[in-house]
């Protein structure tokens, strides 16, 4: 994969008898190189930049890596440069709690971006909760992340204060699912499948808990595992059961796959995930043609919201490699929210970062409200999305098409 270098613009800045460099570079222990009196701050990035889902990775990098550009570029923050430490998960939580003890030990960053999964998530909170150090996801959307592990016995309790998420939560996009696949679509009888990871199998509980509330029969489940590619038994399974739909509670390798060989048995059924399989390699996966397949999204599509417009121009004109896929824009607001807080920190501290600048900026974190790229930006007292803007995608040809946009009201 490409290594992307920052552009680093130099500028001067004069504040009465200060002179601040927004420029600055990291010594070998990550801090800052103040030696012309310049202020740097890092956001880290931490993403599967590698492996089957590199292509939502890449996205989320360089989506922050286009916010901090914006910000260096309008000096968003007078005094400060921004730069990227941009990590890969590979989507393997052992790594991510490596990554999130090598971001924890660089001095100059204030905040991280990501990751893309939530069980990857859940192997670095407590390393940035220890450190005051700013997490926002833009993808991550178990619920246990921010309300605790009882949520779903109505026991609310956000367990870490630096976590942050710009992506709404399966309590959200499960039902959200559920109602479509049974009033939309009139499916009655779902055989549903999930990954066994975080992500999945809690995604695949909620819909169908809210699928069976709705007066849906769940005609049979069962799991696959991650990596594999043969998914036959499962999909005679979904054969023999008389299903008029699959849900898959997983990620794009996995459900392209199944999608491929349900339809191979026969069975001429929509398969329908979440926003884990939104993504054009989910299409690709599949040998046979997936017209009809569905897919829910956080937030309404990029493309068609005005308030993305200058994103996309902008990130077009970057020359990325790879395209900003289903988190760009939720990367990019997630980035910015960061910088905001630096914002509210540097000008509060006579226009210079306090000591204790990484609990400042987390504290900053909860009164962060701007119009992003993906709308209002703002976070509620759990660090949840105050946005809750969904999308229902459908296969059509060699694309995803939107049939569906709503924000959901539980």
């Amino acid at each position: 994969m490409r290594n992307r270098s920052l552009l680093i613009l130099t500028t001067v800045v004069t504040t009465g008898a200060l002179t601040l460099t927004a420029c600055g570079s990291r010594d070998d222990k990550g801090g800052s190189d103040n030696t012309a009196g310049g202020t740097t701050v890092v956001i880290g990035v931490d993403a599967p930049l590698t492996g089957s889902l590199s292509a939502l990775g890449q996205g989320i990098k360089n989506s922050v890596d286009l916010a901090v550009q914006t910000a260096n570029k309008n000096k968003e923050v007078p005094g400060v440069t921004f730069k990227i430490e941009a990590l890969d998960d590979q989507a393997v939580p052992a790594t991510g709690k490596a990554n999130a003890t090598k971001l924890v030990g660089i001095k100059d960053v204030l905040g991280v971006v990501g990751p893309l999964n939530s069980g990857v998530s859940q192997s670095m909170q407590a390393d940035f909760d220890k450190a005051n150090l700013t997490q926002v996801s833009p993808a991550n959307t178990n619920p246990s992340l921010s309300q605790g592990d009882n949520w779903g016995k109505g026991e609310f309790k956000r367990p870490f204060k630096t976590y942050f998420r710009t992506a709404t939560t399966d309590v959200i996009q499960g039902k959200f699912a559920a109602n479509y696949l049974f009033k939309d679509a009139g499916k009655k009888k779902v055989f549903v499948v999930n990954d066994k990871q975080t992500y999945g199998a809690g995604l695949a509980a909620i819909f169908s808990d809210e699928f069976k509330r709705l007066g849906g029969t769940v005609v049979g489940t069962d799991s696959v595992t991650v990596k594999e590619t043969d998914f036959s038994s499962t999909a005679n399974k979904i054969k023999g059961s008389g299903a008029d739909s699959v849900y898959f509670g997983g990620q794009y390798p996995e459900g392209g796959l199944l999608s491929d060989q349900v339809k191979k048995t026969g069975a001429k059924i929509p398969t329908m995930g979440g926003d884990g399989i939104f993504d054009p390699e989910f299409i690709k996966a599949s040998g046979e043609a997936n017209d009809g397949d569905l897919a829910t999204s956080v937030g309404f599509p990029v493309e068609k919201l005005p308030s993305a417009k200058k994103f996309i121009a902008d990130y077009s004109a970057a020359g990325y490699k790879d395209p900003y896929a289903a988190y760009g824009g939720y990367s990019y607001d997630a980035a910015w929210s960061i910088i905001q807080a630096v914002k509210a920190v540097v000008a509060a501290n006579n226009g210079k970062l306090p000591d204790d600048a990484r609990a400042k900026v987390t504290e900053a974190m909860s009164k962060v409200s701007f119009e992003g790229v993906t709308g209002k930006v703002a976070f509620d007292q759990y660090g949840d999305t105050t946005n809750k803007q969904l999308t229902v995608y459908q296969v059509k040809g060699a694309d995803w098409a939107d049939v569906k946009s709503e924000t959901f009201k539980d």
